[in-house]
């Protein structure tokens, strides 16, 4: 039986002195038939283990449902993880973080409002417990005493940066050792006192998260932890991007440098991130320090491995500097192919979004406004139609717009109240009986701070000139299977010229070598969602700064490829699939 513990000065496999170097790789992030190919590229750039949150939210999108199909089997990608030699660091949550849609919590906690998140709350423990007892089947057969790859457990996520409460992070670590997990449990938080202090325990090892100045940050981390091995669980090698900012990328060689002292104190790691992947559909997150700020879809992270898998010239440099500490296998990666040459498609059959709602959701009506999450739409579209009374003029308010709404009477267009913005009133006119509507979308849900679990939709009171509006119907627009959609728009309306929201176009095109990865032109278009063989490649925006959606090679096939694109404004009838991403301007 393998062994691997916690030792005075080092993590020890089978009693001898190991020392962890790790890449981040979210299996939630890639297609799986790309698993393999992102892992063995880690191994051949010096790396031991692969790392990975789990998402919670991902795999329980209702309560009492736990998915492990398609790009959610983690079972699966931990294997992969063992053939090719390495060995797995999960990071469970049940917060992580991760710039993806609240934090990776599932939205249905919050819908009674006296659940306590992150803390001692028995609602919450209870939904926890069951989310543990359904992990337990995949981790637990799969850690390194029974022959499996599973050497390091989380528990938490930068708790220090949020709360202080011990008998959580107790509780957290007894139901993590209840569920049949042995390997060593771990916390990380950045390396400031109180973070350390509050965000971890004597029996949890405690590991740090920074991007630069190593040799000091881990001085703080040793004192806070006297004895066992250091480690940076989130070496910071890049940074994400959203909606309306630029692209952040970092300096090769500094982050080389920064690497190289890292592993020169003697610390293990854990690079955050080696491949960041995509927030493929509508699972990107969004920050809120005062500022709403939407995540966009690309998560390339400047990372050693781009978006495509590509390695980049931090790949390179990284594994130079791997190689002064480690051995570092003999055969680099294959130099990548040429990129595919681009595809040239038009849309050539639309509707509007008003002539497919039946297939989207059924309108409910209420004597109150409620949230999206009220009616249990935890992502996308919920389209709201105010009662008002007759004499439909003057003034339209909410008190908050979670996240932009796009305002029609009649269905022509009359402006757009946003988050960001801080837009939430517009002036109409609605004669007796003009259908006034409101389009609201859901730009992600925060997943960092104390706006994480916040409904989304439109927030009341809402009212008309001050007085307020008693009836709602709400319509939710159910998007997880595009093809009833699809198949209407095939019968849909010849496009002739440019096309005007809200509206659903397609094309079709084909692709000479199916097995090379594309890149979705969005530069022309104004704002909305994609969809590629029935697979959501995630929202574009004419915000920028990304310009491309990544297009896996696996979702291609030689002909009859099928691209459905749900377009709020306007978009020029003109489809272009590239061989190169453009993720946009840098602050440089």
């Amino acid at each position: 039986m393998t062994t691997f513990d916690i030792g005075e000065t080092d993590f020890l496999l089978d009693g001898r002195p190991f020392r962890v170097l790790s890449g981040a790789l979210h299996y939630f992030r890639v297609h799986p038939e790309l698993w393999r190919d992102r892992i063995r590229k880690a191994r051949q750039m010096g790396l031991n283990t692969i790392e990975t949150y789990v998402c919670w939210q991902a795999h329980s999108p209702r309560r009492g449902v736990f998915r492990t199909d398609a790009g959610l089997d983690l079972g699966r990608f931990l294997d992969l993880v063992a053939e090719e030699g390495m060995y797995a660091f999960v990071r469970p949550g049940p917060y992580i973080c991760a710039e993806w849609d609240n934090g990776g919590l599932p939205a249905w906690l919050f819908r009674d409002a006296t659940t306590g998140i992150r803390r001692t709350e028995p609602r919450y423990l209870d939904a926890v417990t069951e989310y543990y007892e359904a992990l337990a089947p995949i981790l637990v057969p799969r850690q390194i005493d029974a022959g499996g790859p599973l050497i390091l457990v989380q528990v938490e996520n930068e708790y220090g940066a949020y709360g202080d409460d011990r008998a959580y992070l107790r509780t957290l670590t007894e139901l993590t050792r209840r569920a049949g997990v042995t390997v060593p449990l771990t916390t990380v938080d950045q390396p400031v006192d109180q973070m350390l202090r509050d965000g971890g325990l004597p029996e949890l090892h405690r590991t740090a998260s920074f991007g630069s100045r190593p040799r000091e940050r881990l001085a703080t981390l040793r004192a806070h932890q006297p004895t066992g091995p250091l480690m940076c669980a989130e070496f910071w090698d890049g940074w994400f991007d959203h909606w309306g900012g630029h692209h952040h990328t970092t300096d090769v060689d500094q982050a080389a440098a920064d690497l190289d002292a890292l592993l020169s104190s003697g610390a293990s790691v854990n690079i955050y991130m080696f491949h960041g992947g995509t927030n493929f559909g509508f699972t990107n997150g969004a920050n809120d320090k005062g500022t709403y700020q939407p995540v966009v879809t690309s998560y390339d992270y400047d990372a050693p491995l781009d978006e495509a898998g590509t390695p980049t010239a931090k790949y390179w440099a990284f594994r130079e500097v791997i190689a002064r500490h480690a051995d570092v296998p003999p055969a680099p990666p294959a130099a990548p192919t040429a990129p595919a040459p681009p595809v040239e498609a038009r849309f050539t059959r639309s509707l509007a979004l008003w002539d497919v709602l039946d297939l989207l959701g059924q309108p409910s009506t209420y004597p109150y406004l409620p949230t999206a999450d009220d009616i249990g739409q935890y992502t996308g579209f919920t389209l709201y139609t105010p009662h008002l009374p007759p004499s439909g003029h003057g003034v339209l308010s909410v008190a908050e717009v979670r996240d932009r709404a796009q305002v029609f009477v009649d269905r022509r267009s009359r402006g757009v109240l946003s988050r960001d913005h801080g837009e939430r009133m517009i002036g109409i006119r609605a004669d007796d009986g003009d259908l006034v509507e409101l389009l609201v979308e859901d730009l992600g849900r925060v997943n960092y701070g104390p706006r994480t679990g916040e409904p989304k939709g439109l927030i009341g009171p809402a009212g008309l000139d001050g007085a307020t509006i008693d009836t709602w119907t709400v319509r939710p627009l159910r998007l997880d299977d595009i093809d009833p959609v699809a198949r209407a728009v095939r019968d849909g309306h010849p496009v002739e010229s440019s096309l005007s929201g809200p509206v659903f176009c397609s094309a079709e095109f084909a692709v000479t070598d199916p097995g090379r990865d594309l890149f979705l032109d969005t530069s022309s278009w104004g704002k909305g969602v994609a969809w590629i063989n029935g697979f959501c490649l995630g929202r574009y925006w004419s915000r920028g700064p990304q310009r491309t959606l990544y297009v896996p090679a696996p979702l291609l096939r030689t002909r009859h490829n099928e691209i459905v694109v749900l377009e709020l404004h306007a978009a020029c009838p003109s489809v272009r699939l590239l061989g190169r991403p453009a993720l946009g301007h840098t602050e440089h």
